[in-house]
């Protein structure tokens, strides 16, 4: 992203939530993928896929888009169950711009039996791994965001 186009995207952060999409993606063993972040917001904190829905983008389109991105699989919306609307407000956003924050207003979808074993790690993540419920709920480097997705549900 270029500088202008990043104070203009900057400008679009201060003032307005994002919409994005989080997979929530299960294996047959009941597992959840998550990547370690590398960038921000939630930089070095496991983390679900997703990504933001752009501009006159269709969620289905987003969703293909992202998994291909992130996964190096299409996914499908038809493959998916929507679990719900959650507001992620990060205190930090994607250029470390003090005094800005980051609100999410993120559609979660669920993947069951999603067994690929070729997963890639993106340009966004150092690393992906399959974590069984129990153990991500606990775990301090899984971000609050993530472990909502299993607390109730």
């Amino acid at each position: 992203m270029d500088k202008v186009n990043q104070e203009k995207f900057l400008k679009i952060i201060d003032a307005t939530p994002l919409v994005s999409i989080d997979l929530i993606i299960e294996n047959p063993c009941g597992e959840i993928l998550l990547g370690k972040r590398l960038n921000r917001p939630a930089q070095n904190f496991w983390f679900v896929p997703g990504g933001r829905i752009k501009k006159n983008e269709k969620i289905a389109d987003a969703m293909l888009r992202i998994s291909l991105a992130e996964l190096g699989h299409s996914i499908a919306i038809k493959n998916t169950s929507l679990l719900g609307a959650y507001n992620h407000i990060y205190h930090d956003n994607a250029f470390d711009e003090a005094e800005i924050n980051t609100h999410y207003v993120v559609l979660a979808y669920k993947i069951k039996q999603f067994s690929k074993k070729d997963l890639i790690v993106d340009a966004q993540h150092s690393a992906l791994k399959y974590w069984p419920v129990e153990e991500l709920l606990a775990a301090d480097n899984v971000h609050e965001n993530t472990k909502a997705y299993f607390i109730d549900h």
